[in-house]
């Protein structure tokens, strides 16, 4: 895969062998080899068999490292599914300018690329993770508290960027029908109640499917408190109309919590589809998905 961002820098296995030579030497001569992905801010090698190096392509992705070796060992015992177990914290060096990590290898392929064989179970286990995740108690924890989430604010701050992706897709898409689908979530009352922990993107490329079923989910960069509406986006980015039901149902939620979970969806989709149909057709794919569903949502 080319770039996908402007600054992205260059990361290959020469630079992470000698990341590893001069940082951990005793995982330096274990083999190296690219995970494809369509993860679009992070670079992912596996190295040997039970490990997994990850460095971020942009210095936007740079406080991830931190958060995830700081939270996941502690939520990890508290979620149904599997997280990421970092080892090793890596410092900038031969070139490469920011942190990066060492974690241990999940077994299983994203969502994106295997197929879930029992959907109705993926709803579920969809909707367990995420209760499961809102009712972690981080009031004992010692360190400072969860940052806000990014996608935890309300909608109407995405509105010039999602306008402007429409704009960018006049010719490709039903831009009238999108439009009009966008003014409404605007109109969506905000979240009024506490901030919640949430994901923060819970899509195809972040769950992990292992033979046949969900079972892992990585990528906590979006990791924080505020709407739980952003995680409902896996309904519209992985469900079919039938198992978003089930998926509500055993969440209990709230009509305007879906709302805005579904409007979310939307956004996401069309701010992604122009920037990344021509560098990263798998998660472009992803994209349109997701506004083709929220549409169809609109005309049930």
């Amino acid at each position: 895969m080319g770039k996908m961002h402007v600054d992205e820098v260059e990361i290959g296995s020469t630079l992470v062998r000698r990341l590893l030579a001069a940082q951990f030497p005793q995982w330096a001569d274990l083999p190296i080899e690219p995970v494809p992905s369509a993860g679009t801010n992070n670079a992912l090698y596996r190295l040997g068999p039970d490990l997994a190096v990850r460095l971020p392509r942009i210095e936007g992705a740079t406080g991830q490292m931190s958060k995830e070796h700081q939270w996941l060992p502690r939520l990890a015992p508290h979620l149904p599914l599997a997280v990421p177990v970092p080892l090793a914290m890596g410092m900038p060096g031969e070139g490469y300018p920011w942190h990066w990590s060492i974690y241990r290898w999940l077994e299983g392929e994203n969502a994106e690329r295997q197929r879930i064989v029992d959907e109705d179970q993926a709803a579920s286990d969809m909707a367990q993770f995420i209760t499961a995740l809102q009712r972690v108690d981080s009031a004992g924890w010692s360190s400072p508290e969860l940052p806000r989430s990014s996608r935890g604010g309300p909608l109407s701050m995405r509105d010039v960027p999602t306008r402007t992706a429409i704009a960018q897709l006049s010719g490709v898409l039903d831009t009238d029908a999108v439009t009009t689908a966008w003014e409404a979530a605007l109109q969506v009352p905000e979240w009024r109640g506490a901030p919640i922990l949430t994901h923060g993107d819970l899509l195809p490329g972040n769950l992990l499917v292992q033979q046949g079923r969900l079972s892992a989910v990585i990528d906590f960069e979006g990791l924080g408190v505020g709407d739980p509406a952003c995680d409902l986006i896996v309904a519209w980015s992985l469900l079919s109309v039938r198992t978003r039901d089930i998926f509500r149902a055993a969440l209990s939620i709230d009509d305007a919590t879906w709302a805005r979970g579904r409007s979310w969806a939307l956004s996401i989709g069309l701010i992604a589809l122009p920037y990344y149909q021509s560098t990263n057709p798998v998660f472009a794919t992803t994209a349109r998905r997701m506004i083709t569903e929220v549409l169809a949502d609109h005309q049930i």
